[in-house]
């Protein structure tokens, strides 16, 4: 259980600002350095986050009525009353009202012995491991001139084999399984999901092959498609929202008064049973007057 308090005190932690923090210090310097190896090749290397919400607009939780940031606390569940930082411990359920209590120093036991090395245990083929084990994706480069030779060695042989390698390594506190891509001059090192966390596909697509579309339909659905292919331009998954929230911030900082509420978002007519050959030829008809 968590409660909020009106004003920062030890103790207690602002989720925004963590965040915020986290990839403002992300931003000027590395978050992870240690060493890249395979077998007796070493190097010194570096590694940040390939991606990043420092653009992403965040809010505090606010007071209305005195203006002030709200922060959160943990409570106990049952007494109801605040619970020290000193007093956290992790708890695994086990039936009822039982828990099974771990340390923190317990938990950092079962990790691996190193946080800062990643040593490639094997490596298998360009494309074998589907995307959906994809996690979370990393730069790793030479963090100093004397390793950048054994970098580009290590880099360069996975890129002539057609191979990625596979590691082990502690992130974000938890040991995840690793696979090193070679990535123009660097390396990307993606987090892979771990087993448990991939469902199988056999329970959610289609059991049963679905009706095989006519000749005349795929013909029309080409061209479609033709019309609308373009060179890719990572302006199209700009977050329309973000842009619109930052408007009203801006415009609110200038008036200070609050603005009417955005105009509800048509939705479409209902009825979704339509003619796939009228409507594959609307879509081109209409289609030809763009290009137009």
């Amino acid at each position: 259980m968590r409660q909020t308090a009106g004003n920062l005190s030890s103790g207690q932690t602002s989720e925004f600002s963590t965040l915020h923090d986290r990839e403002q210090v992300m931003a000027t310097r590395p978050f992870w350095a240690g060493h890249l190896k395979l077998s007796l090749v070493t190097c010194a290397v570096s590694m940040s986050p390939a991606t990043t919400e420092a653009d992403r607009i965040h809010f505090h939780t606010m007071n209305r009525r005195t203006g002030h940031r709200v922060v959160v606390q943990y409570a106990d569940a049952v007494t109801g009353k605040p619970v020290a930082d000193d007093d956290l411990v992790k708890g695994y359920p086990r039936g009822g009202d039982r828990y099974v209590l771990l340390e923190d120093e317990e938990l950092d036991a079962v990790a691996l012995e190193s946080t800062h090395t990643i040593d490639i245990e094997c490596f298998v083929d360009v494309g074998e491991i589907s995307w959906i084990w994809y996690d979370t994706p990393h730069y790793l480069m030479p963090d100093d001139g004397i390793g950048e030779e054994a970098f580009a060695v290590i880099r360069d042989a996975m890129r002539h084999t057609d191979t990625v390698g596979i590691a082990r390594l502690v992130l974000y506190r938890r040991e995840h399984a690793v696979l090193l891509e070679p990535r123009g001059n660097g390396i990307v090192v993606w987090t892979l999901r771990y087993g448990n966390e991939v469902r199988d596909p056999a329970d959610y697509l289609p059991s049963e092959n679905l009706p095989e579309p006519g000749r005349e339909e795929l013909a029309l659905l080409r061209k479609i498609i033709d019309g609308h292919t373009h060179p890719w331009n990572p302006d199209v998954i700009r977050d329309p929202v973000q842009t619109r929230l930052k408007g009203i911030i801006d415009a609110r900082k200038r008036t200070r008064k609050r603005k009417p509420a955005a105009p509800p978002v048509e939705s479409p007519a209902e009825g979704n049973v339509v003619n796939i050959m009228d409507a594959l030829k609307a879509s081109l008809k209409s289609s030809g007057k763009n290009r137009s």
